[in-house]
């Protein structure tokens, strides 16, 4: 278990953006979902997600990556976002954690990072389309993974060597920085592939 004496200001933050995160995210899956059995009822039906040849969802949806495991993926995130709401939740409760819980917390979210790249990589270079409430699961999952990682890594939940620690504690400061320069890596990328901006 995490020392007594630990102070809960240290988690209070991370508690604070699990839960507000996590809420932004599962609000995107839920819409998804929703868009999702509305396409299932009505299968020519124009959905609001669609803004653009650029933008919009029905193409993700219809696709095999849009259920990669037998289910469409929305399902996925509205399970794993209520996990993550609920341990922001429980941190600003109080609660404690063992280590077990953080490694497998930060596995979790390494899982759930492999997986948004491999979206991200399917949405540019395959569909040649952006799902507006894909990216909003996107751009909550990037700093998440930040967020959690750094964290067990300075506080020791994940054994790493002291100076490992001492570089993730300077880099959890800088954790908005690291995520817009994520956020315009992915940019980029979809401009030179996509030309998004001459597409809008």
């Amino acid at each position: 278990m995490v020392p007594p004496s630990e102070p809960l200001t240290r988690t209070r933050g991370l508690g604070i953006f699990l839960v507000i995160g996590g809420a932004i995210a599962f609000a995107a899956a839920f819409a998804l979902t929703l868009d999702k059995i509305h396409v299932l009822q009505n299968p020519d039906s124009q959905l609001s997600c669609n803004f653009s040849v650029l933008i919009g969802c029905s193409k993700n949806l219809a696709s095999w990556q849009g259920a990669l495991f037998g289910f469409p993926n929305p399902l996925i995130g509205l399970a794993a976002w209520s996990v993550v709401i609920t341990i922001g939740m429980a941190i600003l409760a109080g609660a404690r954690f063992a280590r077990w819980f953080w490694i497998l917390f930060t596995a979790g979210v390494w899982a759930a990072l492999a997986f948004v790249i491999w979206l991200i990589a399917q949405s540019i270079f395959v569909l040649d389309v952006l799902c507006p409430w894909c990216m909003v699961t996107w751009a909550v999952t990037i700093p998440t993974f930040w967020a959690v990682t750094l964290y067990s890594l300075k506080e020791g939940h994940i054994p790493a060597s002291a100076s490992v620690r001492r570089r993730a504690a300077a880099a959890y400061s800088w954790i908005l920085v690291i995520t817009v320069v994520c956020y315009l890596i992915f940019a980029v990328v979809a401009q030179l592939k996509m030309d998004a901006l001459g597409r809008l």
